[in-house]
């Protein structure tokens, strides 16, 4: 069973998930997410691969989704350190800090809120980095080069990658295949043909789509298009940011 709610944060949700013991495959889809689970608080990196997990029946599982390039805001850590990995925050914040944050959520009767609370506290005003990255992320939305982006933003291609690997967890390239896929699958959940799918996304044709999708999902379209989505895989349910 699934519940989700936007968030006061921009662009991000909070959700809870209770597992009925089937494998979830956890797609990219270029956020981050903070999790509550059995006990403790874990931070959720940026994947470039589908992630399988499970965990017992009965078992809830809470989490803060950010749109992409907000968490290293919340978490004071760039995203290039949780790449495809679940990292407990006490590896993160010093012990004291992360037991606060832990037993300030564990307290609560709603862990969704409290981790939006704590979120909220943390991530201050929007500074001129913080635009940087969503004007990085709007650009990169709309599928223009690289070399572009690192134009219109007054960056080298160097710089660029850089800014990308502390807000992303790796570079406007693979950030942009990430959410071409995200958005493919999306196309195609909606009973579009694989074909027209590939044309919408902006792929060069279908094979292209295919072969992205393969690399990123780990199975083909054809068998996320027919499994049952689990809104708590990532790509299934993205924040409105993303």
């Amino acid at each position: 069973m699934y519940h989700e709610r936007a968030s006061r944060l921009p662009g991000a949700f909070v959700w809870t998930s209770t597992s009925d013991a089937t494998a979830v495959r956890v797609l990219p889809d270029g956020c981050m997410d903070l999790l509550w689970y059995d006990g403790r608080v874990l931070v959720a990196g940026p994947d470039t691969r589908a992630h399988l997990f499970a965990w017992p029946a009965g078992t809830t599982m809470t989490g803060l989704r950010f749109a992409p390039g907000f968490a290293p805001r919340v978490i004071g850590a760039p995203a290039s350190e949780f790449t495809n990995d679940r990292v407990p925050l006490d590896a993160v914040w010093s012990a004291s800090a992360a037991r606060q944050a832990v037993d300030r959520v564990a307290a609560s009767d709603d862990p969704a809120n409290a981790l939006e609370d704590l979120a909220t506290q943390l991530s201050g005003v929007t500074d001129s980095k913080a635009q940087l990255v969503e004007h990085i992320v709007d650009r990169v939305r709309k599928g223009e080069p690289v070399t572009t982006i690192a134009s219109a933003v007054g960056l080298s291609s160097r710089q660029l990658h850089r800014r990308c690997l502390d807000a992303f967890g790796y570079g406007a390239k693979t950030l942009a295949r990430v959410l071409r896929v995200v958005n493919a699958i999306e196309i195609a959940r909606a009973g579009v043909a694989f074909a027209e799918t590939a044309a919408r996304a902006g792929y060069a044709d279908q094979a292209h789509l295919a072969r992205d999708v393969k690399e990123f999902a780990g199975v083909p379209l054809g068998q996320l298009v027919s499994a049952v989505p689990n809104a708590a895989n990532k790509s299934t349910a993205l924040p409105s940011g993303s």
